[in-house]
């Protein structure tokens, strides 16, 4: 099969792999029908996740058809059409009975990092029964493959540890796809004032008709000052960080208001500076998550329901044999306009 491959820091590759195999009695096998390039590949590619080795086949979100399953799984069948899970979870571990998937001790974020991934024409799903999803009848596979890992990261990472309620004012720093899918959920609580903050302007665009009732450019504006002069001088009840660079964690720290959360989402490779110096009076929370994925069967109906819609967030469409292309395209959004890009073997 084909597999884009990744060769070290700086390096990737579209290569001739060997088909999948079941490996244990709780696997499937999954016939790629979408997939998509994430934020934390390209982190990969940087050389910020170690865990990921040279040789790997990269990718963790798509969409696809079970082709084979272990004797152990009991809830899919060959022919199933299934969403693939970014968190492989066992179900029974202390870890996953506490909902956190993402900690499981034989799972959590392997797949593209510690075991291949999805960004082939075939992959192998450890712990299928509780790590994919059955696809409603005739529901769009391109806009599911968002619930694979932005839409539940955005929710979970952002608006639930967030503490986002109703009438609160939240700024959302970074509107990247996973700003953007903060910014969609964040609508279910009915905040009173979401303020997007990233240097693009197409981005921030796309923000407002997402919903966002401010945006700011922070390379052309004082983001501080745009954000106090937006809430009466005190700041924001939630910040969402979703870049994951020192500069954004810094700014988030200058924008929360007292009483208010500090949520990180991004993907940090270096060191951030915490001023605790201006903040150990102001009665703030900073949480950290990496996603867990409880919340996507509850995303799942919300899209099925049509009161969550994140085909918007698709840009552009590439076929597996021009997947160099597409991760081109991603890695140049600035000027590319890509948000999510995806590709089909």
């Amino acid at each position: 099969m084909k597999a884009l491959v990744y060769r070290g820091p700086g390096f990737k590759a579209l290569e001739d792999r060997p088909k999948p195999i079941l490996q244990t009695a709780g696997d499937a096998i999954v016939k790629i029908t979408k997939t998509t390039i994430c934020g934390t590949d390209l982190h990969i590619l940087k050389g910020d996740v170690p865990t990921c080795v040279p040789g790997r086949i990269l990718g963790h979100e798509g969409v696809g058809i079970v082709d084979s399953i272990g004797a152990g799984c009991t809830r899919f069948r060959p022919g199933d059409r299934v969403l693939i899970s970014c968190i492989s979870s066992c179900g029974k571990c202390d870890y996953c009975r506490r909902g956190m998937y993402s900690h499981c001790e034989s799972g959590g974020w392997i797949l593209g990092n510690t075991i291949d991934g999805t960004q082939a024409e075939y992959v192998r799903i450890p712990h299928a029964d509780t790590s994919l999803y059955r696809l409603p009848e005739g529901a769009d596979e391109e806009a599911l493959v968002m619930l694979s890992d932005i839409l539940p990261t955005g929710y979970e990472c952002g608006v639930l540890n967030g503490k986002i309620v109703p009438g609160a004012t939240v700024a959302i720093v970074g509107a990247g796809p996973i700003g953007l899918a903060t910014l969609l959920t964040a609508q279910f609580y009915s905040p009173s004032r979401t303020i997007l903050i990233d240097l693009d302007d197409n981005r921030l665009e796309v923000a407002r008709r997402f919903g966002a009732t401010d945006t700011i450019n922070s390379g052309t504006q004082d983001a501080v000052a745009q954000v106090m002069a937006l809430t009466g001088g005190v700041g924001v009840d939630t910040v969402v960080e979703a870049v994951g660079v020192p500069a954004t964690f810094e700014l988030c720290q200058a924008l929360v208001a007292p009483g208010g959360t500090i949520a990180n989402v991004g993907v940090h490779g270096c060191k951030a500076d915490l001023h605790l110096e201006q903040l150990w009076s102001r009665n703030i929370t900073i949480t950290t998550r990496l996603v867990d994925t409880a919340a996507t069967g509850m995303l799942l109906r919300a899209v099925n329901a049509k009161s969550l819609d994140p085909a918007p967030l698709i840009t552009h469409r590439f076929t597996l044999d021009r997947i160099l292309d597409a991760y081109d395209t991603f890695g140049r959004a600035a000027e590319t306009q890509a948000l999510k890009v995806i590709v089909s073997p």
